[in-house]
């Protein structure tokens, strides 16, 4: 699936409110936020919406940043279908993320899913 940009949080108030009233998850390399949206938002898109952030001083400089914000990319495209289309994600980035292969990171990434949408997971 692609990730088109109906998908993704852009506002810092949208961050904000997912990690206000959601739920966090810590995966080693990266923190994993989840939040639901409900009736009252003002979303009205029926897809899961994800941000990235990966700070200067968590993750280093502009080619971690970005080479970390591409990976977390990478597997919400892949694996967006595991989750509840009403729900927003925020992955934050720490330094020990690009030290990581791919398939753990997207393990951990799919343990987070398992663990905080368990319903939706189809391999249960």
């Amino acid at each position: 699936m692609r990730f088109r940009a109906a998908s993704h949080l852009r506002r810092p108030p949208e961050f904000r409110k997912v990690r206000s009233e959601g739920r966090r998850y810590h995966c080693g390399g990266f923190v994993l936020w989840a939040a639901r949206r409900t009736a009252g938002d003002s979303v009205v898109t029926a897809c899961t919406r994800a941000g990235f952030v990966a700070s200067k001083a968590a993750v280093g400089n502009a080619i971690a940043r970005n080479r970390a914000k591409r990976r977390l990319r990478e597997v919400f495209r892949h694996h967006q279908n595991r989750i509840p289309a009403d729900t927003d994600l925020v992955f934050v980035a720490r330094r020990s993320l690009n030290g990581l292969d791919y398939t753990e990171i997207e393990q951990r990434f799919l343990k987070a899913c398992g663990d905080l949408f368990p319903a939706t997971d189809p391999d249960s």
